[in-house]
């Protein structure tokens, strides 16, 4: 969900220089032929912005190729979206979930199972990233799914991976949620998972562990959970699962207690406690709590049917609200079901079928975790602008009308810490207005100041609501998260639950690097809040010179981010943290000129950070940044610049099967089908027609 810019100001061509005409290759020849001399607004002796009079070969037509690509790929409404590729799990419980309602298909069926084992592995397992180690709960997911597709178990594709999951300590070994999903059909007990009573509704926010206390995306799934766990429903599975389990006799292992001086000790007895408590709450209390919990469900239910614009919430709020009686036809259900069905990518393709032998041809379905359009719509604005459309070029000027459209002007939970806060920003989805973010706000802002609008007025109101409302979810720090402000508990992530990921959102450098941007673009840079996060930014520099990307894989992310953030806001390229970053992008380059980074980066950094596989949109974070601390003529630029146009396709695109985004980082990853485009045409724009932006400079 995250991305980087640089600026401080509009980019877009002198209105007496050049003219707008539709076709963007025309625009971009003629914008290539003028590139001399030093881009406008820009001090030549920082070397940052200074435009090249002569680029290597084949650098202005790798950016007419990538902008005539991007253009082709806008939808007539304005809006650019690319797939959102996660991992099996997503398939394999939309699945389970249309199960357990009674409205599974057989053509979805098989749809979502040719994807399924197109995924798996020569050993029988399943990543949850490209070229990843296997994971016990995505195989344990994905087995079941194909179990209900009809393959045998004794099929040679399905014996490999129940064999492989018994090795490692089988269904008892997997992660919470799979076992909930497993307990919803019998083949595990309630009584072994972690209670999570629905009476936590109750919880003022300054209680601790109250439900605010959890980043939005754990919020929206914990409060459906609570109902489902206090119903602990259990479906007539369809076949059993003893060959899951390490001993079908005795599936759960005697659980062993931390020492009851550490947080893990004191979570399990509490635990414990919450067990018993289950077995003698109130009648009242639990009924006034499970209603309250529907409130809460339903009032977040969008416009569209779905709940925050992400596939979890709403796959467990339809179970919990069939659970306390709403039927299937219920407008809330139907609803629900529908936008659910708008997360379902279709392709006609044929998938490999099991060991080697070739595939039934068909359709194949991937679900997607949540949909990015308002993100891929400025990210790519932003490509395009920087690339030499002119800022009243028809497809710029479409997308700002898109995105003006999307603005959010009602209260969601964020006001629950900011309560006199007014509203104003963009979310990530198509529809979410309950939970804008400030990461896409930040970057929405910087698209919109590229483009020249048909109603300034309109323009100016937006970006004003905006930044007051940006600058209002600042944390007490001094930087900012994704969602909320100061959600910075540990305590939730130290729940028996709470093992699929994240589940607070605390400040991260990359969101705070994006938001330093946009306000250094719009003339605040000497606001004592934006220098309050540029301080914050320079303290969590890494020794090594990097910056963590919590929201992009990862060192190479947070430093492609920073970098241009704090140059945009006025920080010298000869500064000492930017010289560290420098070099630190520098001693990571590829023998091939790009920069990647493996995901594994986030559990052991001292291995992977800033390694990996060369990707397009890695290469174009590291590029963004040496662009920005005034590196445009040294030898690390001119490689990565090759790389980037010695790789790209006939047709202006890049192949990218890596993972370079995360939704939790580790648990959960993510590639963006469209980072491989917006990327390097931002980055090979700014090196043909320099820095957007002056540094520092409104």
């Amino acid at each position: 969900m995250t991305a980087t810019t640089d600026g401080a100001g509009p980019r877009g061509a002198d209105p007496d220089e050049t003219t707008a005409p539709a076709d963007g290759a025309a625009t971009l020849a003629a914008a290539a032929a003028a590139a001399t001399g030093v881009a406008k607004g820009v001090g030549a002796t920082t070397g940052a912005g200074a435009v090249a009079a002569v680029a290597p070969p084949g650098v202005r037509e790798a950016v007419e190729r990538a902008t005539r690509h991007l253009l082709r790929q806008q939808d007539p409404a304005g809006w650019w979206k690319g797939d959102l590729e996660t991992n099996v799990t997503m398939d394999a419980e939309d699945l389970l979930l249309r199960q357990f309602l009674g409205v599974r298909d057989e053509a979805t069926t098989r749809a979502a199972a040719r994807h399924i084992r197109r995924e798996q592995r020569a050993d029988g397992t399943w990543a949850t990233f490209h070229g990843g180690p296997p994971e016990l709960s995505a195989t344990v997911e994905a087995y079941v799914a194909l179990r209900l597709a009809g393959d045998a178990p004794d099929a040679p594709h399905m014996t490999r991976a129940s064999a492989w999951i018994r090795a490692h300590g089988g269904i008892a070994r997997a992660r919470v949620f799979t076992r909930i999903w497993l307990a919803l059909f019998g083949w595990w007990s309630w009584d072994h998972l972690p209670e999570l009573p629905p009476e936590l509704v109750f919880l003022p926010p300054w209680v601790p562990l109250n439900i605010y206390d959890f980043g939005c995306w754990a919020r929206q799934t914990i409060v459906p959970l609570t109902v489902v766990s206090a119903h602990r429903p259990v479906r007539p599975a369809p076949f059993a699962l003893d060959e899951l389990h390490t001993d079908a006799r005795r599936p759960v292992p005697a659980a062993r207690l931390a020492p009851l001086g550490t947080w893990n000790g004191l979570f399990q007895r509490m635990d414990k406690v919450l067990h018993v408590y289950r077995r003698f709450a109130p009648r009242p209390l639990r009924a006034a709590a499970v209603a309250t919990a529907a409130r809460w469900i339903i009032e977040r239910q969008e416009n569209d049917g779905c709940w925050g614009g992400i596939q979890p919430p709403a796959v467990y709020s339809l179970i919990a609200l069939h659970l306390l009686g709403y039927d299937l036809g219920h407008p809330v259900m139907r609803a629900g079901l529908e936008s659910l069905d708008r997360f379902a990518v279709w392709r006609e393709d044929t998938a490999p079928g099991p060991d080697g032998r070739p595939g039934d041809t068909g359709p194949v379905r991937m679900v997607e975790a949540c949909q990015s359009p308002v993100w891929d719509t400025c990210l790519a604005a932003i490509a395009l602008a920087d690339a030499g459309l002119p800022p009243d070029h028809p497809a710029l000027v479409k997308a700002a009308d898109w995105m003006l459209d999307e603005e959010i002007t009602r209260r969601g939970d964020w006001a629950v810490r900011r309560p006199g806060l007014a509203p104003g920003g963009w979310a990530f989805e198509f529809h979410n207005d309950t939970y804008p973010d400030i990461d896409d706000t930040a970057e929405v802002v910087l698209a919109l100041r590229r483009v020249r609008h048909s109603d300034p007025a309109r323009a100016e109101a937006a970006i004003a609501r905006a930044v007051s409302w940006t600058l209002g979810m600042q944390s007490r720090n001094g930087a900012w998260g994704a969602f909320d402000a100061d959600n910075t508990s540990t305590l939730p992530n130290r729940l028996p639950f709470c093992d699929f990921g994240e589940v607070v959102d605390p400040p991260s450098a990359d969101v705070t690097a994006h938001v330093v941007e946009m306000l250094a673009a719009e003339g605040r840079a000497a606001d004592p809040r934006t220098r309050r996060g540029i301080a914050w930014l320079l303290a969590e520099q890494e020794p090594n010179g990097s910056w963590f990307g919590r929201w992009g894989t990862n060192y190479v992310y947070g430093t492609g981010s920073v970098v241009p953030a704090l140059v945009a806001a006025g920080i010298a390229p000869a500064h000492p943290a930017v010289r560290r970053a420098v070099a630190w992008l520098e001693s990571v380059q590829n023998d091939d000129g790009g920069w990647g980074e493996d995901q594994r980066s986030y559990r052991d950094p001292a291995a992977w950070a800033g390694r990996g596989d060369s990707t397009a949109s890695q290469t174009a974070w590291a590029l963004m940044a040496l662009l920005a601390a005034g590196e445009r003529d040294g030898k690390a630029v001119e490689r990565g610049i090759s790389y980037l146009t010695g790789t790209q396709l006939a047709d202006g695109s890049w192949d990218e099967p890596h993972f370079t985004g995360t939704g939790f980082p580790w648990d959960f990853s993510i590639n963006y089908h469209l980072y491989r485009q917006v990327f390097p045409l931002t980055a090979l724009g700014r090196y043909l027609h320099g820095e957007p932006f002056a540094p520092g400079t409104p």
